[in-house]
């Protein structure tokens, strides 16, 4: 099971164009062709374990609320583990993690098709098997999103999450129809035996793929905890990514609505079974697909942000549709808006998250956008059914419909694919940091100062400059910061900042971008001295 998953700055206009790279570019990579197939194949294997899921819990019980907890468990896990899995992701091999979560997950989902098949199954057991699968997919899904960059060179960066996303609906396209087939045709257990064969492909993908050896380590793993507490921080400090968050969490949370609603729907159809649910996600993924591929046409007139908010009016008159007709026809056709308006806004996210990350903590980063996207579709689901629980699912739909309209003024102007401008490889301009001696590199916390010499007229500026500096020490871990003027020398200024200890100021080294550096020297160029900028480090004494 798998979830969806910097270029340089534009050129002058005197300058060439930059060349367009195509959107199948990727394939030509042979680790990408090799693991974006068996994830397709997975993928289809999650499709047909959903499908079964949500129609199994229609026939164990009636209770909307109930039914969206299926969406609720596969989705929780995400949002409770997804920051754990991406500090294991940024520390851990990737490959050893992926093989080994996968094979868990055969072995639960095994363990599920045979409950189905022996008629032992509950509502809280298959909600339990749900969360259990979903968990997987928390440890999974960093990874997975994070080795992308590695499989395709820089410029072909965008068109392969591209290719991710359009494989992911492909799946949806695909794995509903057979669900629903094999349902009908031999029973309920069938798509979770498929979900396990599923799963047995992607393994032996990982056991073919032969990844670049990593960069060797020179500096000891960062411990879980302080991971965690680093990807949040850089999190909170990178106005790039804080934008796309708050774009998913302004879509992701009532458009769950939709998925959560969507057994129902098909039931609340005249004649609705299995095999309309089936057909609904198949034209869902069909036009996620048709629009994965009509997208670089809509990018030349749109920006991501316009992207998003076409998507966003789409989902809406999906959700009205739905509301509004009991029809087939209306079902299926709010189907295919609600599935090209959902790979917009997917895509567009996911490519704005990607490009905002420098690869230290690109796995952490993009744990934080699935807690906002997995976090949002969890309260959504859950929320939205007890509204359908309570009223009917034809006003949940509509109330949703509602949010995402009154949602838009809000979050206009949090501007995505602002990390498409920024240089985030690794600057390396700062001197290696001299160890401590053994056993003493955990030493702190470690206070660095920076003293500068800056002209009365140039103070507002030099202020201004050192604030925008201020994310930046933030992202590459410090936890504290200030600024301070010299009463006995005004033009003496103090920059501080604070690490947790050495070792983790020696990553800090290891850390900066050559973004990062242009913040630096955009300071730098206020100092009016033939001596350079002061540093200094003070570390506290040893325990």
């Amino acid at each position: 099971m798998s979830q969806p998953i910097a270029p340089d700055a534009p050129a002058p206009a005197s300058k060439a164009a930059p060349k367009v790279v195509s959107a199948w570019a990727p394939f030509g990579q042979r680790a990408f062709a090799l693991l974006w197939t068996a994830t397709l194949i997975s993928n289809i294997g999650t499709w047909m374990h959903d499908v079964g899921a949500g129609w199994l819990m229609t026939t164990l019980t009636p209770s909307p609320a109930i039914v969206a907890l299926v969406q609720a468990a596969t989705t929780a896990p995400v949002f409770l583990f997804a920051l754990f899995a991406g500090a294991l992701a940024d520390r851990l091999d990737k490959k050893v993690l992926l093989l080994v979560v996968n094979a868990v997950m055969a072995i639960a989902a095994a363990l599920m098709a045979l409950s189905a098949q022996a008629g032992i199954m509950t509502p809280a057991l298959l909600v339990a098997f749900t969360f259990a699968l979903g968990a997987g997919a928390a440890f999974i899904a960093p990874a997975w999103q994070a080795i992308v960059p590695s499989l395709v060179p820089r410029e072909a960066l965008s068109p392969a999450i591209a290719l991710n996303s359009m494989g992911i609906n492909i799946a949806r396209a695909i794995g509903p129809a057979i669900a629903g087939f094999l349902i009908a045709a031999i029973g309920l257990a069938a798509p979770f035996y498929a979900n396990v064969i599923s799963l047995l492909v992607i393994i032996a993908a990982l056991l073919v793929w032969k990844p670049a050896p990593a960069p060797e380590r020179t500096l000891p793993p960062e411990s879980i905890f302080g991971a965690m507490l680093t990807g949040l921080r850089h999190a909170r400090h990178n106005p790039a990514l804080k934008a796309t968050l708050l774009r998913a969490l302004g879509f992701f949370f009532c458009a769950s609505a939709y998925w959560a609603m969507l057994p129902l729907i098909a039931k609340g159809v005249p004649g609705g079974d299995a095999q309309l649910y089936g057909i609904l996600l198949t034209s869902t993924g069909a036009a996620a697909v048709g629009g994965a591929l009509f997208l670089p046409r809509l990018k030349e007139h749109l920006s991501a942000n316009g992207l998003v908010n076409l998507g966003t009016l789409g989902t809406v008159g999906a959700l009205a549709l739905f509301a509004l007709v009991p029809a087939v026809w209306a079902a299926v056709l709010g189907s295919l808006l609600a599935g090209a308006s959902w790979i917009a806004v997917l895509t567009s996210l996911n490519v704005s998250a990607q490009t905002s990350l420098p690869n230290w903590v690109r796995a952490r980063g993009l744990a934080v956008l699935l807690m906002v996207f997995f976090g949002s579709m969890t309260a959504g689901a859950t929320g939205w059914g007890q509204v359908a629980e309570f009223a009917s699912v034809s006003s949940a739909l509509l109330a949703a419909g509602a949010g995402l309209l009154l949602a838009l003024p809000f979050i206009r102007k949090a501007e995505l694919g602002q990390g498409e401008k920024l240089d985030l490889t690794p600057a390396a301009h700062w001197p290696a940091m001299p160890a401590l001696g053994e056993g003493e590199d955990d030493r702190g916390p470690v206070l660095i100062t920076l003293e500068y010499a800056i002209a009365p007229a140039d103070e507002h500026a030099f202020l201004t400059a050192l604030h925008a500096l201020k994310d930046e020490r933030f992202r590459d871990g410090a936890f504290d910061w200030g600024v301070g003027q010299n009463s006995d020398d005004p033009t003496r200024w103090t920059e501080w900042f604070m690490v947790s200890s050495w070792l983790e100021h020696e990553r800090q080294h290891q850390r900066v971008t050559k973004h990062d550096r242009e913040l630096q020297d955009a300071v730098r160029a206020f100092h009016r001295s033939d001596a350079p900028v002061r540093v200094t480090h003070l570390i506290a004494p040893k325990r």
